[in-house]
């Protein structure tokens, strides 16, 4: 694609990386066919080619509108259309640059900019975010639906073992997962225990940064980025393996920290070794495949169950794994069935269920029906975003359970003989 980057990005950071991305795009189309926001609207200006020519004409100089903007807020950033483009189009990087500008240029409405505001302030602050969750889930029945369905249920975690084994791992705790769903690291340090990994946890860490960053925020984003590696360091040089994370969502954020802070010279070398080191927890147990076994081995054989496992976009599209916890569940002895347009996203989005509720809740219709297609005993995802929405309209249907796949897993390994 030709461009013509306008005087006030030429040279910036943001106007180079845009320019090179947009140069690309070869117009060709076959990212529609996977965008879920034009599958249901229908308009070219909500699919990915649609974006990046909006996009375009924003960097060479033309004025946005508000118009512009709710384009570029009706995208989930699922990056789906990055698996299908053959050219390698990094949309996803795009989008957040565009988005950045275009609100620099447009701003918000008063609702809608207090909203993003109490989402940015609520959401990565674990223990605030815990007090409303726990007051939530006090006055759920009194709650209107479409809102009590997104309070999840307490979940007890169980215990974290002592760190007894050589090889050691960090864990990134995250923000909203510790009060939603503490349950699911504590599963991942048992499962890591047998395996002979400690799982640690670093005291000061906390909520990656990927909240701020999404809401064109990327200055809370790189704070919260650099506080993680400031936490993560000491543990770093005295030899941790791996930086585990177990929400997807949290993964390609962590993932992006070598870029994201590429020019600051404070913390470019030691963002790009923790990124580096990230490792989505199916990479590390599918990477200890004998110790796994072994372990399956000395359980007693498992009641079988036919799983419907949810990819989250952020796994499949974002990190690109593709096929490893399914291969870790079936080698655990479990059955999955068919999840038809397992590649389209089930409208969580991060915050994209509370900002654009209506697409996001005709996603998850669809993505629910999906899931149940194959009568599965249980559906299991990989990221606690996806998790919480999907248990709302799991609930809201057929009650069917949904749980993070390590849990699954744990529970398996705990079958002793």
């Amino acid at each position: 694609m030709q461009t013509s980057i306008a005087p006030e990005y030429q040279g910036t950071a943001q106007g180079e990386e845009a320019e090179a991305i947009l140069r690309k795009c070869v117009h060709c189309g076959f990212c529609l066919a996977t965008c879920p926001t034009y599958n249901l609207l229908g308009d070219e200006l909500d699919s990915p080619r649609g974006r990046i020519y909006l996009m375009k004409q924003v960097l060479e100089g033309a004025e946005p509108t508000a118009k512009t903007q709710l384009h570029l807020d009706r995208c989930l950033t699922c990056r789906a259309c990055e698996t299908t483009c053959p050219s390698g189009v990094q949309y996803g990087r795009l989008v957040d640059i565009g988005r950045d500008i275009v609100e620099k240029k447009v701003g918000r409405g008063t609702v809608d900019g207090l909203q993003r505001r109490a989402l940015k302030t609520l959401l990565p602050q674990t223990a605030l975010f815990d007090v409303g969750l726990t007051v939530g889930r006090a006055v759920k029945p009194l709650l209107p639906g479409a809102l009590a369905k997104k309070i999840t249920d307490k979940r007890a975690p169980g215990d974290w073992p002592a760190a007894r084994h050589a090889r050691k791992m960090l864990v990134l705790q995250g923000c909203v997962q510790p009060a939603m769903a503490p349950s699911i690291n504590h599963a991942t340090a048992r499962v890591l225990d047998r395996l002979g990994i400690s799982l640690v946890v670093a005291p000061n860490a906390g909520c990656c940064g990927a909240i701020p960053h999404h809401l064109n925020d990327a200055e809370a984003g790189h704070t919260m980025a650099k506080r993680n590696i400031d936490a993560w360091w000491p543990m770093i040089e005295a030899g941790a393996e791996a930086i585990v994370v177990t929400a997807s969502g949290c993964g390609t954020m962590v993932a992006e920290y070598g870029h994201l802070l590429r020019d600051d010279v404070a913390y470019a070398e030691k963002a790009a070794r923790v990124s580096a080191l990230f490792r989505d927890v199916s990479q590390v147990i599918a990477a200890e495949v004998d110790a796994l076994s072994a372990a399956l081995r000395a359980t007693a054989p498992g009641v079988a169950q036919r799983i419907a496992f949810h990819s989250p976009c952020s796994l499949q599209h974002g990190l690109k794994i593709r096929g490893v916890v399914e291969g870790l569940l079936r080698d655990a002895g479990f059955t999955l069935t068919n999840v038809p347009d397992g590649h389209l996203c089930c409208g969580s989005a991060g915050t994209y269920s509370l900002l654009q509720p209506e697409l996001s809740q005709q996603l998850l219709s669809n993505k629910v029906r999906a899931l149940e297609s194959g009568a599965p005993d249980l559906v299991a995802t990989a990221n606690i975003g996806c998790l919480a929405h999907i248990e709302g309209g799991l609930r809201a249907s057929s009650a069917t359970p949904i749980r993070h796949w390590v849990e699954i897993l744990d529970d398996r390994l705990q079958s002793a003989k």
